[in-house]
Parts: C-alpha cells; sequence; structure tokens
C-alpha cells in the first residue's frame, strides 16, 4: 500500500482567518475592477467581483502570502473549488520578492470539482507575458494566487473548498 504525504495551503470553515489574504486588482494600474474575499455560510472562500476593461484593466486577483515552505517533496497541487464556468488562474511564487509568476489556468464547470495542477507545468509570467525561463522548480513557496482576466467585462465567482500539495 502506498501512502502519499500531503501538506495543507488551507483548508476553508467558518472559522478561517482571511486577514493574510489580499485582493490586488487592476486598480494598481489605473483600471476599475473590483474584486472581494469572504467567508460564505457553508465555511467555503468565495472570491467574486466584477472585472472591467476601463481605463485599460482586466484583471482581478487574490492572494495569500505565508512564510516559505519547502515544497520539494510534492508534485501537485488539488484544489477543490467551484466556479461559475469562467477561466482562471492559479499562481505560485517561490520568493515574494519576485516579479514573476507560476501559473496554470484552469476552466471551472458550475460545479463542484477538483482542479490537479502538476507543479512543473506552471509556467513563468509577468503581466500577461510568457518569460524565457525554466517552469516553477517546486522547490519552495510563499505566495499562491487566483486571478481572472479573460479580456472581458464579466462578473465572477469562485468559491473554494480546499488547497492541498501532494
Amino acid at each position: 500500500m502506498l501512502i502519499f504525504s500531503s501538506m495543507i495551503i488551507f483548508d476553508f470553515n467558518k472559522n478561517s482567518d482571511l486577514s493574510n489574504w489580499a485582493i490586488v486588482d487592476d486598480v494598481v494600474m489605473g483600471g476599475r475592477s473590483d474584486g472581494y474575499m469572504e467567508i460564505n455560510p457553508e465555511g467555503h472562500a468565495v472570491f467574486y467581483g466584477k472585472v472591467s476593461l476601463e481605463n485599460n484593466g482586466g484583471f482581478s486577483s487574490v492572494r495569500y502570502r505565508f512564510a516559505q515552505k519547502d515544497v520539494s517533496t510534492y508534485s501537485h497541487v488539488k484544489i477543490r473549488l467551484k466556479g461559475d464556468g469562467k477561466r482562471y488562474q492559479f499562481r505560485v511564487k517561490s520568493d515574494s520578492y519576485d516579479r514573476h509568476s507560476y501559473i496554470y489556468h484552469f476552466s471551472t464547470s458550475g460545479d463542484w470539482q477538483t482542479i490537479t495542477i502538476p507543479l512543473t507545468e506552471m509556467v513563468p509570467r509577468f503581466r500577461g507575458r510568457i518569460l524565457d525561463m525554466p517552469n516553477y522548480p517546486a522547490r519552495v513557496l510563499t505566495e499562491i494566487a487566483f486571478l481572472i482576466a479573460n479580456k472581458k467585462a464579466e462578473d465572477f465567482k469562485l468559491e473554494i473548498d480546499k488547497i492541498i500539495l501532494q
């Protein structure tokens, strides 16, 4: 029998503290998108809002920073979530001072689903551009984020239950 270890990054519940989760919208560049995050009555995190294309905007994100974690023994991140049928990005950083993130696009179905993301398939990007550097090395982790940027004005809603490394 194989035993797989796992590390819980966040398991949301009715008492979850969201103080280390921060909304970062395109307003940092003059845009007008609005994102929010709260815990719903069922105990899930809900990242929701409206993406606006006004003033060259077009994205909303929520990020979670934490003390650096050794992730070298894990190969995947699994996220149990319920989306709105839209496409999102899951993003990670090895160092919170890095300007780039490693990203993975996923689509939601409108139902509860578990997204499995191979860490080594996360590609480096900065402001939407793919960078000429290797994919995520999966050695250390200091930040995770969810981002929506589908090049259109739209409302969005992403419920998140748990985020686990395996």
